[in-house]
C-alpha cells in the first residue's frame, strides 16, 4: 500500500495548450487506481527530478473522467510540468485542503467570479454544477481576463454560454484585434447579473479582484460568511509544516484554500501578512 505522502504516478493521458503559458493535463494513475476528490481541492504535482507544486484540480469531482490539472508556466517546476507531453509520467500526492462546499449551496442561486487562472478551480465547480444542474436555483457566472488571448477553456466557456440553464459574462481588460465582448473589470459586470442576498458567491483570482468583488457583493446584500475565495499562496508542503503559506493564524494548505470571506477579510487587512 502506497504511504499518503508518497506521491503516485501517473501518466499525461491528454495535453491542451489553453493559452501561450497556460497548459491542461489530464492524468490517469498507473497503478489503475482512481483519485477521490472534492470542487476546491488541491494535489501536489511532482515533476521528475526537479521538484513539486501545489496545483488546483480542475476536473468534475463527480465525473468519470482522468483528473485535470490547469498549470501556468511561471516557475522552474511549472515549466517542468508544462513541458510534459501524452505519455510522460509525473508524481501525483493529494488531494489537500478544504473544498468549495457546493453541498451546502444545494437548493441556493451561485454566482461564481473567476479572474485570470483563477478560473481553473472554479472549472471544478461549473462541470460539476452542469452535471447536477437541479440541485441548484440560478446560476451566474463571471469570468475576467486581461485580454480574450490569456482566457483559458475557451472552447468550454462557449458550450457554456450556449446552455439555457447557465448565465455567462465573460469581460476582458483590454480589448484586442477581434474581440466584440465586454471590456472592463469583473466588478463592471455585477450590477447586470442576478445576484438574490441568499445566493451563495465563489470567487477566485488576484486578490485585488476578489476584495472588490467582495465589496460589490455585500453591497448587494450577500453576507460575508456566504463569500468563498479560494486563496492562492505559495503552499510547499500541503500539511503546515513549512510555514510558506501561513496567512496569520491559518495555514492556506491546510485550513484553505477555500475560506469564507468573514475569515479572510481581517487577515488582508494586516499589510505585508
Amino acid at each position: 500500500m502506497t504511504a499518503p505522502m508518497t506521491p503516485v504516478a501517473h501518466r499525461v493521458v491528454e495535453r491542451r495548450q489553453e493559452t501561450e503559458d497556460v497548459v491542461t493535463l489530464l492524468l490517469e494513475a498507473m497503478d489503475g487506481s482512481r483519485l477521490r476528490y472534492a470542487a476546491g481541492q488541491f494535489n501536489m504535482l511532482y515533476a521528475y527530478p526537479i521538484g513539486e507544486v501545489a496545483i488546483s484540480i480542475s476536473a468534475n469531482p463527480v465525473g468519470d473522467g482522468p483528473v485535470a490539472h490547469t498549470v501556468r508556466d511561471v516557475g522552474t517546476v511549472s515549466h517542468a510540468l508544462c513541458g510534459l507531453r501524452t505519455g510522460d509520467s509525473l508524481g501525483l500526492r493529494g488531494p489537500f485542503g478544504s473544498d468549495w462546499g457546493l453541498d451546502t449551496a444545494a437548493g441556493r442561486d451561485l454566482v461564481i467570479v473567476a479572474g485570470g487562472i483563477g478560473l481553473a478551480p472554479l472549472r471544478s465547480v461549473i462541470t460539476q454544477v452542469i452535471s447536477q444542474r437541479d440541485r441548484f436555483g440560478e446560476v451566474e457566472v463571471v469570468i475576467g481576463a486581461r485580454t480574450q488571448e490569456e482566457l483559458a477553456f475557451r472552447d468550454e466557456i462557449e458550450a457554456w454560454r450556449q446552455r439555457s440553464d447557465l448565465s455567462v459574462h465573460v469581460t476582458v481588460d483590454r480589448a484586442t484585434a477581434g474581440w466584440r465582448g465586454t471590456v472592463g473589470v469583473v466588478t463592471t459586470v455585477l450590477p447586470r447579473i442576478h445576484c438574490d442576498p441568499e445566493a451563495v458567491a465563489l470567487m477566485c483570482g488576484p486578490e485585488v479582484m476578489m476584495r472588490f468583488t467582495a465589496l460589490a457583493l455585500l453591497d448587494r446584500g450577500v453576507p460575508a460568511s456566504r463569500i468563498r475565495v479560494s486563496m492562492e499562496r505559495n503552499m510547499q508542503c500541503a500539511v503546515k509544516q513549512c510555514g510558506h503559506c501561513q496567512l496569520g493564524s491559518s495555514f492556506i494548505c491546510a485550513d484553505g484554500p477555500v475560506m469564507t470571506w468573514d475569515r479572510v477579510e481581517p487577515l488582508l487587512e494586516v499589510r505585508q501578512l
